[in-house]
């Protein structure tokens, strides 16, 4: 149900559906890429500003800006010796963060204790791996 009481089919046009729009929230999912993408909506920026910014290695950063073009999120442009990267869209991007933002505090952060994708659990998964919090039956 959407907020005004209607049912919503939320399937991202395209081909593929729901598995689309789950790999582009695994993307999402890790806390150093959603840095990166936080300082690029400052504008474009070389790797070594970004490493220097986040405190992270410049292979680590390297790798998630290599990962977040692989999802169509950033583009670079060379510049001399070094590329310059850059959102693709930033105005979407941000509308997505905007909403998991107002998610988050309407559920009230409930998700950093679930207990399957929660602050400090690791990996994915399987769904016959899932796991309920104490007391609770999966599916109530």
């Amino acid at each position: 149900m959407t907020s005004n009481g209607s049912t919503s089919s939320w399937v991202p046009s395209g081909g593929g559906g729901l598995e689309v729009a789950a790999a582009l929230f695994h993307g999402l999912s890790d806390p150093s890429r959603l840095s990166i993408l936080q300082h690029l909506t400052l504008g474009e920026h070389r790797v070594r500003d970004l490493t220097d910014h986040l405190g992270l290695a410049q292979s680590t950063v390297s790798a998630h800006l290599a990962c977040l073009r692989d999802c169509g999120l950033v583009v670079s442009r060379p510049e001399g010796r070094a590329s310059m990267f850059s959102l693709t869209s930033a105005p979407e991007l941000l509308g997505v963060l905007d909403a998991a933002e107002r998610l988050l505090a309407t559920s009230g952060y409930a998700v950093a204790l679930c207990p399957n994708y929660g602050v400090g659990t690791e990996g994915n998964p399987a769904p016959d791996q899932l796991r309920t919090h104490a007391g609770q039956e999966a599916g109530a």
